[in-house]
C-alpha cells in the first residue's frame, strides 16, 4: 500500500511520476506509451479474513501489484500467463477489443490452460476506470479480478490525489457448492421462491443458506413485496482485500481534492457508497465522464464503476468511506486521513441497507453529445426465471451463448429490458458502450455505460451502435444468475 507522507515530494510532483495511484497493495506505476507489452499473471494467493486464511486468486503485474494502470496510447498490449492449476480466461471489462481478444470462453476461443501464455494487442477507445476478471465458471467469486485504469495523460488535468478501491463479497464456502445447493432446491433463494421465508433479521455471520430470513427482502405492498434483494450470504465484504477490522488508511492532504475510483468487483452484491460527513461529485460512471452530480451516497451495482471527486476539509481529520451491501447489514470501507486525524475503530456491521434504485441513474447526464442516428430496431429482452430450481434466463430460456438477436454493422439499436423476476439484474453487453435512454417509460439523455441495473419490475432501455463485429456475450453480471442461465449473445449478420 502506498501511503502519502507530508515529508515526501508534493502531490503534483508525484502525480507526474510513476506512482500516482494505488488499487490494492502495490498497484503498478504508469505504463508509458511505446513500452513493451505489460506482463500479467493469474496467480493463487492467500488472504487473512477475520483471522482465518483463505485461498483466493489474483491478476498480478510484473511488479507484483494488482492489475494495470497505464496512460492512454491508443492500444492495449499485454501478455497473460496462467499460473493456477485450472483453465482460466480474462475479460477486459470496459474495453471493446475484437471479439477474439474479449476473453469469453466459446465466443473468444479456448480458455487458457495451466502454464500457458497468450498475447493481447488491440486498439482501445475508452480511458477511465475499468477492470479485468475471469469469465470462467465461478472464478470471479474467488477474486480472480484486478483494476484496469486507462489514464487520459501522464499529467492529470486536475491537481488531485487519486485512489482506486476494489470491492469484493467474500465467502469461505466453495462457490460451486453454493450454486449446487441453490440449483438443488436448497438455500435461501429456494425458500424465498416457494414463499416460505419468515420476517426475522438476516444473520450475515451464518453460512447456512437454508436459514436466511426475510431481512434481505423488500418490504411493502404489491409485487415488490415478493422481491429478494440478495440470495447469497457472505462471510465478509472487502475493500482492497481488507475488512473494517483492519481497514486501509489513506493519507491525504488537508483541503485537497481527492478522487476515488471505485470498482464493484463483487460476484453477487450491489453496493451503496456512503461518504458519511463528506459530500462529493460523481464525475464518471463505468469509465465514462458525466456532468458532476453531487451527493453523499451513490449506488454502484455489480460490475459498475464510480469516480467520485471530494474536496477534503482544511483541518486534520479522519473520514470513513463505507461500502454497504444492499439488503444487508454488512459493510467494508477505507479511511481518508488528513494531518494527524484520529482513526476510530469501525464495525463491519451497520444498518440494514435498502435495495439500489434508479433515482440517481435518471439524473445522470453524459459529458458530450451522442451523434444523432436513427434507431434501426428496438429489441425486447425479458429477464426471466428465478424459481425454486434457481434457473434464470432471457426471454424465458436459460442458456449460455444462444443468440438473442442479430444486428448489422453500422446501425443503431435499442434494447428494452423488462425484469419479470423477483431480483434485480446488472446487465452487461460485451464489446460495446451503450447509452441509457429510458427508465420505466420516461425518456432520458442518460449516461454512457457498459453495465446497467434493472430493478424488480423495472424497464430500462439502452441504445448502442453496432460498430464491433462478432458474436458478443450479453448477460447478468450476478455470477450465480449468469451461471444458472441468464446469459445470451448478440451476433452480427452480413448485409443483404
Amino acid at each position: 500500500m502506498m501511503n502519502w507522507n507530508p515529508d515526501r515530494p508534493s502531490r503534483r510532483t508525484l502525480l507526474k511520476g510513476v506512482a500516482a495511484l494505488t488499487a490494492t497493495a502495490a498497484l503498478p506505476g504508469l505504463a508509458r506509451a511505446k513500452e513493451a507489452p505489460a506482463r500479467l499473471r493469474v496467480e493463487s494467493r492467500t488472504l487473512e479474513v477475520k483471522g482465518k486464511a483463505a485461498k483466493v486468486y489474483g491478476i498480478l503485474n510484473a511488479d507484483g501489484g494488482h492489475g494495470l494502470n497505464k496512460v492512454f496510447d491508443g492500444r492495449f498490449a499485454a501478455s497473460l500467463s496462467n499460473g493456477i492449476s485450472e483453465d482460466t480466461m480474462v475479460h477486459w471489462h470496459g474495453l471493446a477489443p475484437p471479439v477474439a481478444q474479449d476473453g469469453t470462453p466459446m465466443l473468444s476461443g479456448p480458455p487458457l490452460k495451466p502454464g500457458e501464455t497468450v498475447q493481447y494487442d488491440f486498439p482501445i477507445r475508452a480511458t477511465g476506470t475499468h477492470w479485468m476478471h475471469s469469465h470462467v465458471g465461478l472464478q470471479e467469486q474467488l477474486m480472480l479480478a484486478a483494476p484496469l485504469i486507462i489514464r487520459e495523460s501522464a499529467t492529470p488535468l486536475v491537481d488531485e490525489q487519486e485512489h482506486v478501491v476494489m470491492l469484493h463479497d467474500f465467502t469461505f464456502r466453495s462457490p460451486q457448492e453454493i450454486l449446487s445447493e441453490l440449483q438443488g432446491g436448497g438455500g435461501a433463494h429456494a425458500a424465498h421462491a416457494s414463499g416460505g421465508m419468515g420476517h426475522g433479521a438476516m444473520d450475515h455471520g451464518s453460512m447456512d443458506h437454508g436459514n436466511m430470513d426475510h431481512g434481505n427482502m423488500q418490504m411493502g405492498g404489491g409485487a415488490a413485496s415478493a422481491a429478494m434483494v440478495n440470495d447469497i450470504i457472505f462471510d465478509a465484504f472487502l475493500a482492497n482485500d481488507r475488512t473494517l477490522d483492519d481497514p486501509e488508511v489513506v493519507q491525504a492532504e488537508k483541503g485537497g481534492l481527492f478522487r476515488l475510483r471505485v470498482i464493484n468487483a463483487s460476484a453477487a452484491s450491489n453496493m451503496w457508497i456512503d461518504l458519511g460527513e463528506l459530500s462529493g461529485e460523481l464525475i464518471a460512471v463505468d469509465g465514462q465522464s458525466i456532468h458532476p452530480h453531487r451527493a453523499s451516497r451513490f449506488p454502484v451495482a455489480i460490475a459498475q464503476r464510480a469516480d467520485i471527486r471530494l474536496q477534503l476539509p482544511k483541518s486534520s481529520g479522519a473520514w470513513p468511506v463505507l461500502f454497504k451491501a444492499e439488503g444487508s447489514t454488512g459493510q467494508s470501507g477505507i479511511i481518508l486521513r488528513a494531518g494527524d486525524g484520529a482513526v476510530s475503530r469501525l464495525s463491519d456491521q451497520g444498518e440494514m441497507q435498502p435495495a439500489l434504485d434508479l433515482a440517481m441513474e435518471a439524473q445522470l447526464r453524459p459529458m458530450g453529445k451522442t451523434p444523432d442516428t436513427a434507431v434501426s430496431r428496438v429489441e425486447m429482452l425479458m429477464l426471466t426465471g428465478g424459481g425454486s430450481n434457481y434457473k434464470w434466463g432471457l426471454n424465458g430460456k436459460s442458456s449460455m451463448h444462444d443468440v438473442l438477436f442479430n444486428v448489422r454493422e453500422g446501425e443503431r439499436y435499442e434494447v428494452m429490458f423488462h425484469n419479470m423476476t423477483t431480483m434485480a439484474h446488472p446487465m452487461h453487453l460485451h464489446g460495446h458502450y451503450f447509452k441509457v435512454v429510458d427508465i420505466n417509460g420516461t425518456r432520458i439523455d442518460g449516461a454512457i455505460r457498459d453495465t446497467v441495473l434493472v430493478p424488480v419490475n423495472g424497464m430500462v432501455t439502452i441504445q448502442f451502435d453496432a460498430d464491433n463485429p462478432g458474436t458478443w456475450a450479453f448477460h447478468c453480471h450476478h455470477i450465480y444468475h449468469m451461471n444458472a442461465g441468464m446469459m445470451g449473445a448478440i451476433a452480427y449478420a452480413n448485409a443483404a
